[in-house]
């Protein structure tokens, strides 16, 4: 009977150690995680508008894409959506938009596509040119060949952030 237990006993001492010594890691790591993500998406916002003063939105706007919101002080706003493409949330973009409500700009946080085909919606600058200065996007748009799921995904991406702007302009806008 002893040996029968005393491996299910020695298991579950090792599972409540690793797990102690996690919840420690992520308790001595978390502020500076938190940091990072930051600094990072303030650098994204910084290389769609340049060097500029932005304020934090923090709310989703009920959209669980959403991940960031910035609006400068000359009235610019930059929303960070995670979408799928061809991965789970394998395209985190930051697209800015203008006072008018255009799409200026498009900066990549991370993107977890296929290298190669996926890829390319970071990497074609005539894919990215097609959203620009747009303040709807059509249902038609030039998909790249091959990586259908993630220019349907960038597509969506752009769609979210210029939905969000555009149903919440003046709560953006005015603080």
């Amino acid at each position: 009977m002893k040996d029968k237990i005393m491996p299910t006993i020695v298991l579950t001492i090792i599972c409540v150690i690793a797990s102690v010594l996690l919840v420690f890691a992520n308790e001595q790591t978390k502020d500076s995680i938190a940091e990072q993500k930051e600094l990072k998406f303030s650098k994204s916002v910084e290389a769609l508008f340049g060097d500029t003063e932005i304020k934090l939105i923090d709310k989703d706007f009920g959209n669980s894409e959403i991940k960031a919101v910035a609006v400068t002080s000359d009235g610019r706003t930059a929303v960070q959506v995670c979408t799928d493409g061809y991965s789970k949330d394998g395209i985190n973009v930051l697209i800015g938009i203008e006072k008018t409500g255009r799409v200026s700009g498009i900066e990549f946080i991370s993107l977890g596509e296929t290298p190669g085909l996926g890829s390319k919606v970071r990497d074609d600058i005539n894919f990215r040119a097609q959203f620009m200065g747009n303040s709807d996007i059509s249902s038609d748009f030039d998909a790249i060949s091959g990586a259908t799921f993630s220019s349907n995904g960038m597509k969506h991406a752009v769609e979210t952030a210029l939905e969000v702007y555009i149903n919440n302009k003046e709560a953006l806008l005015n603080g």
